[in-house]
């Protein structure tokens, strides 16, 4: 299977349209139908209709390998040119947005930064695929046990911090009174469904383990990255948000979750091949994160 071929399909695919992958790819639209149908060739099976563009059940089924492979190959492709490549005196780092706090932050060199805040799940693949010569990934988890990351390609993984964690509620919240909540008191309260900025709710669910689809349902959703909106969200009471104790704590009220045992951990990605140790900005911030 030619990746050329399967870059230009998913390209199609995701835009609905031959004309305008033409223009992204900086082919003839001649030149994308022929990919198009050099790759139903070699795999027998017609994998998009054409009026409208769309992938058939096939082509769907494509569609779920694709991400995987292409990403693979991207990942291959920068790990190769790291044993090329000159020590390069800048630095890229791609963080989640809770990831960015007083600690991390400090670590950063004074020049030549180039900081990028993304959503969580992006950061493992813009370090594999050499977009970013760094990352920071956080997420919940027990205590000293690592984050669960996708298997995008080979990555070094290395714990930076671990935090509590408290739920921000408006005052008049009936558990407002609390010194400690736990997670089952919490399945049937309102939630704000903020995947950037706070404890995603799918995520609640998973460590919770109730019935799929039970509980933590969302009353609002926050698509921004700002904790402070977040919790100022939280305490006109829109809902409630799990956060790090140190983010929740200059709210006016912020309880710490005692069961389960949870942390917001923070991790240092480089991919495997990356210069971790001697001279250089990766080195440098490797050093001081670990400091």
């Amino acid at each position: 299977m030619d990746p050329h071929l399967l870059r230009t399909y998913v390209t199609v695919t995701r835009l609905a349209s031959f004309s305008e992958a033409a223009r992204e790819l900086g082919y003839t639209q001649s030149a994308v139908s022929q990919h198009i149908a050099a790759l139903e060739t070699d795999l027998g099976l017609p994998l998009l209709t054409r009026r409208p563009v769309a992938p058939t059940p096939a082509g769907e089924r494509l569609l779920e390998h694709a991400g995987a492979l292409l990403l693979r190959l991207d990942a291959a492709r920068a790990d190769l040119g790291r044993f090329a490549a000159a020590p390069r005196a800048t630095l890229s780092v791609a963080a989640s947005p809770l990831a960015l706090h007083p600690r991390t932050l400090a670590a950063l060199p004074a020049t030549g930064v180039t900081l990028r805040a993304m959503p969580r799940e992006r950061v493992p693949a813009a370090v594999a695929t050499g977009e970013a010569d760094a990352g920071l990934v956080d997420g919940i988890a027990a205590p000293s046990d690592p984050l669960r990351l996708p298997d995008v390609a080979p990555l070094a993984a290395t714990g930076v911090t671990e935090e509590p964690l408290a739920v921000v509620l408006p005052r008049d919240h009936p558990l407002a009174g609390r010194t400690g909540l736990r997670l089952d008191d919490l399945v049937d309260a309102r939630w704000l469904d903020a995947p950037a900025a706070g404890v995603p709710l799918d995520r609640l669910r998973a460590v919770h383990g109730g019935p799929a689809g039970r509980g933590f349902r969302a009353a609002l959703r926050y698509e921004g990255t700002d904790s402070r909106a977040l919790t100022a969200l939280a305490a006109a009471g829109h809902g409630l948000v799990l956060l790090p104790l140190p983010v929740a704590g200059g709210v006016p009220v912020a309880v710490p979750l005692v069961a389960p045992r949870l942390v917001h951990r923070t991790e240092l990605l480089l991919a495997a091949g990356a210069r971790s140790e001697g001279a250089g900005p990766v080195a440098e911030f490797t050093r001081r994160l670990k400091s």
